[in-house]
């Protein structure tokens, strides 16, 4: 981290803390006219709208009075996911699998070769690798899949986060400032999440995770809990998550089938790929759950499915179907099948299992 970093914090904090200037009566008239002439102009263009919102909330900023401190911080983290987007964009196709895991773990530690192996069988399954761009299980992901299909997600930090060779000089490189930033784009751009033994940020990725997938704020995903082989790190971690969190009713049982834990790299590659065996994507529109497939699920699997999931529907029926007039946004879409019910949208880990089941199905 560069020492203009702590001067910035510093200036920023000072910022912060400081009253901003009362703006004259009237002084922001000329700007907000000039926000309702470009609504006029981005009407039209595609998610126009959208983005003249992003100008329209710059100015009720200036209008709120919101210090210079603050001003920043929002205007940098704008910016940051842009570029983050613009760096993904091109990828959009290609499924993606972030791996988290602790920057000090040696070259020669069992956990960095378990962590380098899964990488590079996944690549090999035309598989993305994302990951903190740093050392140990970072540089090991990285390392096993190689540059090409590797993504990087550094952060400015006073110690230990050095960019590991194979990404540093990579165009898929992404340095963030912010935390919060660099936590959506791993999440956001990812189709799966691979979590090796770690230290306190690995902890805190890990929990956010599965924390928005128990609550619905991200799509449903695959999360694998790695050891290597014959290791107990995992295994301790679900032990507490068990006793203190499932036996004290914090939790549901069923939240337990969110995550998979293995120190065998077969089963997590499985876990990870199995999840997509039929199974492509979700959709929401108004009180249904849109599931798409690979393939169609018959007369008899709907049946079945509502004998044994009908605990999940907020009203009516599962019904299989083509794709829905509101996907028409998403023509390449169009040939996947559908499976469509009101979901309670409370039990995720139930819905995990419904997605287990069509990706059964599909063998």
């Amino acid at each position: 981290m560069e020492p203009t970093d702590y001067t910035e914090n510093l200036e920023q904090t000072q910022e912060s803390a400081e009253r901003p200037r009362q703006l004259g009566q009237g002084e922001l008239a000329p700007a907000e006219a000039m926000i309702h002439q470009l609504q006029a102009v981005m009407q039209d263009i595609p998610e126009g709208d959208l983005a003249w919102q992003i100008a329209e909330t710059g100015i009720k900023l200036l209008r709120d009075q919101t210090n210079r401190g603050d001003v920043k911080l929002i205007t940098k983290a704008v910016k940051e996911l842009r570029y983050a987007l613009k760096v993904f964009t091109p990828y959009r196709a290609v499924r993606k699998v972030s791996i988290f895991g602790s920057a000090r773990t040696a070259v020669t530690h069992p956990d960095y070769r378990q962590a380098e192996m899964f990488a590079r069988t996944m690549a090999g399954k035309g598989w993305m690798v994302i990951t903190g761009a740093g050392g140990g299980i970072m540089a090991a992901g990285h390392g096993g899949a190689g540059p090409d299909p590797s993504f990087g997600l550094a952060i400015r930090l006073p110690f230990e986060q050095r960019t590991n060779a194979t990404i540093a000089a990579d165009k898929k490189l992404i340095n963030f400032k912010y935390f919060f930033t660099r936590k959506l784009m791993f999440v956001r751009a990812a189709n799966a999440i691979a979590l090796f033994p770690g230290g306190f940020g690995t902890m805190d990725e890990g929990f956010e995770v599965l924390t928005l997938i128990q609550t619905g704020k991200c799509i449903p995903m695959p999360v694998v809990l790695v050891d290597c082989p014959g290791g107990t790190y995992w295994k301790n971690w679900s032990q507490f998550v068990e006793r203190e969190l499932l036996g004290r009713d914090l939790i549901s049982k069923e939240d337990l089938v969110l995550y998979t834990i293995t120190d065998d790299l077969d089963r997590a590659v499985h876990e990870v790929t199995h999840f997509y065996a039929n199974f492509h994507s979700i959709r929401y529109h108004r009180d249904d759950l849109i599931i798409r497939l690979q393939h169609r699920a018959t007369a008899a699997q709907v049946a079945a499915i509502e004998r044994d999931f009908s605990d999940i529907k907020v009203t009516g029926a599962f019904h299989a179907t083509a794709a829905l007039p509101i996907e028409s946004d998403e023509p390449d879409l169009a040939e996947l099948h559908r499976l469509v019910f009101a979901f309670n949208r409370r039990d995720q880990g139930r819905l995990r299992m419904l997605i287990n089941r069509l990706n059964d199905m599909a063998e």
